[in-house]
C-alpha cells in the first residue's frame, strides 16, 4: 500500500470515529437546568398585570377585602363573632369582624363573606341583614352602586340597605339615596386588600366570553416556539410548566374557568421535542386551593383543598396527565402539587395524597420522576424524606427565595450571598445524602430586597445561587421565563447579563461535527491530488 493510500485510509478511519462521536450523547441529560413557564397556563397577575386592565370595577375582584362605614353613624358594619349571627353598625374602628371578602357575581353584583365563612343575607323578617348564610344565593347577592369610595347596597329583590339608629342594617330604604353625609343608605367603602389576581379573578371579572378572548390571545403569544429555541440556545434542558386542575375538563371546564390550556400544553410538548427539552408538569392549582394564593386559583384566599372530595378530584387530574403524557419522550416528571400550605394542609393528609399520586404515575410509567413539593411556611422538608413515598425516581422540590420573610428584609448584598453559602448549601448537602430521594430547587430567582443593587452585585448573587443550587441532586429551575418585573424575568436577565450561566451550558457548534466535516474536506482535496 502506498504512502498516500495509507494516509488516506488513516484519515478515513479518523473521520468515521469523529462522525460517530457527533452522534454520541456528549450533551446527555445529567441534571435539570430549567426554567418555569409561570404565568402562562396558570394566571398570576403580578407577572403580567395588563391581563386585568379591561375588567370593569377591577378593584372589586373576587377575594377583595372591604370594610364598610355608615356615613351618618360614623360606625363600621360588623359581623358579630366573625359571622354566623347578627350584624351591627356600632364599631368605631375596623378589624377582622368588620372585614368582608367579596364574591363577585357581575360587575355590579356581589356577595359579602365574613371571617368565619358565612354570607350577609337579606332572607330575614323585616329586611334585617344577618350574617348567617352558609351558601350564597339570590338573597345573599347585592347590587352595588358606586361613587368613588361611597356605595349604596341593595338586595336583588328589595329596597336599599340603611343603617338605623338602633345600630342594625335593614333593607327598607325605599327612596333613591344621595351621596351626602346625611344619607342613611350611604356607606364609605375601604378596600383593605386586593392582591388576588389569578385565573378565578380574571375569568369571573371579565365574564366567560371576554375571558375566552383575553386568555386565548395570552396563551397564543406569551409562550411560543421561539422561547424554546431561546432556552435551548441558553443551555436550558427542562421547562417546569404550571397547570391548573381544570385542564382535566378541557375544553369546557366548570365556571368561571376557561378552556384551552390543554391544547397549549400539547404545543409545549411538541416544541420541547423539537429542541430536545424535557418537561415537568407541575400541578400548580388544585381544586379548593392548597394555599389560598392567586396562583392556586383561590377565589377568596381560603384553603379548602384538604378534604376527601377535593383530594379525590386532584388524584383524577394526576391520572389524566399521566395517561396523556407518560409515553411522550419529552416528559421528565410530574409534580403532584405545588406549595401546599403548612398552616392549612396536615402532613398526614399530604403524605397520603403523595403516596396515592406516586402510584398513579407508576401505573403509566416506571421511569417518570414523581416530584413532591415541600410545604410552605413553618415546615422542614426532611418530613418528606421520612415518609417513604415511593421506591424509585422520587424528587423533593424546594423553593429558595431570599424574599417573603422578615429575616431577609435588612440583609446587605454580601449577607444575602453568605446566606446562600452558609445556609442553603448546608441544607442541600444534608438532603442530598438523606434517604435516596433526589433534591430539586424547583423555584428560585435572581432578586432580593437589596436597595439600589448594582449589576455586579446581581451577577454575584446569581453566581452564588447557580453554584450552590447546581449541587442539588436533581437540579434547578428558575422562576420564571417572562415577567413584567425584570429581575424575575429569565430572558431579560440573560440578555442583559445580570445572570451569567456557565459557558459550558450554552449551546455551541459540535466540535466533533466540525472536525468530521474538516476531515471530509481534506479527503476530497487529497483525492484530487492523487488522480
Amino acid at each position: 500500500m502506498g504512502r498516500f493510500a495509507r494516509l488516506r485510509l488513516e484519515i478515513m478511519m479518523l473521520c468515521s470515529i469523529l462522525f460517530a462521536l457527533t452522534l454520541s450523547p456528549v450533551d446527555a441529560f445529567d441534571k435539570v437546568r430549567g426554567v418555569n413557564l409561570g404565568g402562562w397556563l396558570v394566571v398570576e397577575g403580578w407577572i403580567k398585570p395588563s391581563l386585568f386592565d379591561g375588567i370593569p370595577n377591577g378593584d372589586m375582584l373576587d377575594g377583595t377585602q372591604v370594610q364598610l362605614k355608615s356615613v351618618t353613624l360614623q360606625k363600621y358594619i360588623s359581623a358579630v363573632g366573625g359571622g354566623g349571627s347578627n350584624v351591627t353598625v356600632d364599631r368605631d374602628s375596623a378589624s377582622t369582624w368588620e372585614t368582608f371578602k367579596l364574591w363577585r357575581v357581575s360587575e355590579n353584583q356581589f356577595q359579602f363573606r365574613t371571617l368565619q365563612g358565612q354570607f350577609l343575607s337579606s332572607a330575614n323578617d323585616n329586611g334585617l341583614i344577618m350574617a348567617n348564610a352558609d351558601t350564597p344565593g339570590m338573597t345573599e347577592t347585592f347590587f352595588i352602586e358606586r361613587n368613588n369610595s361611597r356605595i349604596h347596597i341593595k338586595p336583588t329583590n328589595g329596597s336599599y340597605i340603611q343603617a338605623t339608629t338602633d345600630n342594625v342594617l335593614v333593607a327598607n330604604y325605599q327612596f333613591q339615596p344621595g351621596w351626602d353625609d346625611d344619607n342613611v343608605a350611604t356607606f364609605e367603602m375601604t378596600i383593605v386588600y386586593n392582591n388576588l389576581h389569578g385565573d378565578y379573578q380574571l375569568a369571573n371579572g371579565y365574564g366567560l366570553e371576554k375571558a375566552k378572548t383575553v386568555l386565548a390571545e395570552h396563551r397564543k403569544t406569551f409562550i411560543t416556539s421561539n422561547d424554546f429555541e431561546f432556552l435551548w440556545k441558553s443551555g436550558i434542558n427542562t421547562v417546569r410548566i404550571p397547570v391548573g386542575w381544570w385542564i382535566v375538563k378541557d375544553p369546557d371546564p366548570p365556571a368561571p374557568f376557561v378552556g384551552g390550556s390543554l391544547a397549549a400544553l400539547d404545543s409545549a410538548f411538541a416544541w420541547a421535542q423539537a429542541y430536545d427539552i424535557k418537561c415537568i408538569i407541575d400541578l400548580h392549582a388544585a381544586p379548593g386551593s392548597q394555599n389560598g394564593m392567586e396562583h392556586s386559583a383561590s377565589r377568596d384566599g381560603s384553603v379548602d383543598w384538604p378534604s376527601p372530595d377535593y383530594i379525590s378530584q386532584t388524584l383524577d387530574v394526576i391520572d389524566f396527565l399521566s395517561a396523556r403524557y407518560a409515553n411522550n419522550t419529552a416528559l421528565l416528571g410530574i409534580e403532584l402539587l405545588n406549595e401546599p400550605s403548612a398552616a392549612s394542609v396536615p402532613l398526614d393528609m399530604l403524605i397520603s395524597y403523595y403516596k396515592k399520586g406516586y402510584q398513579i404515575v407508576r401505573n403509566y410509567s416506571s421511569t417518570a420522576y414523581v416530584i413532591m413539593c415541600q410545604r410552605i411556611g413553618n415546615a422542614d422538608p426532611i418530613e418528606l424524606y421520612q415518609a417513604n413515598i415511593g421506591s424509585s425516581n422520587v424528587v423533593v422540590d424546594l423553593h429558595y427565595y431570599n424574599l417573603f420573610d422578615q429575616s431577609f428584609d435588612n440583609l446587605t448584598g454580601v449577607q444575602n450571598i453568605q446566606f446562600i453559602y452558609n445556609n442553603r448549601a448546608v441544607q442541600l448537602e444534608t438532603l442530598n445524602s438523606a434517604n435516596g430521594l433526589l433534591v430539586y430547587i424547583g423555584e428560585w430567582v435572581n432578586e432580593w430586597d437589596v436597595t439600589n443593587a448594582s449589576k455586579i452585585q446581581y451577577q454575584m448573587f446569581g453566581r452564588a445561587q447557580l453554584e450552590v443550587y447546581s449541587k442539588a441532586s436533581f437540579g434547578w429551575s428558575y422562576w420564571t421565563l417572562k415577567n413584567d418585573q425584570p429581575h424575575w424575568d429569565f430572558e431579560w436577565n440573560i440578555k442583559n447579563r445580570f445572570l451569567l450561566l456557565s459557558s459550558s451550558s450554552v449551546k455551541l457548534p459540535n466540535f466533533f461535527l466540525v472536525a468530521a466535516l474538516s476531515c471530509g474536506t481534506f479527503l476530497l482535496t487529497m483525492s484530487s491530488f492523487t488522480r
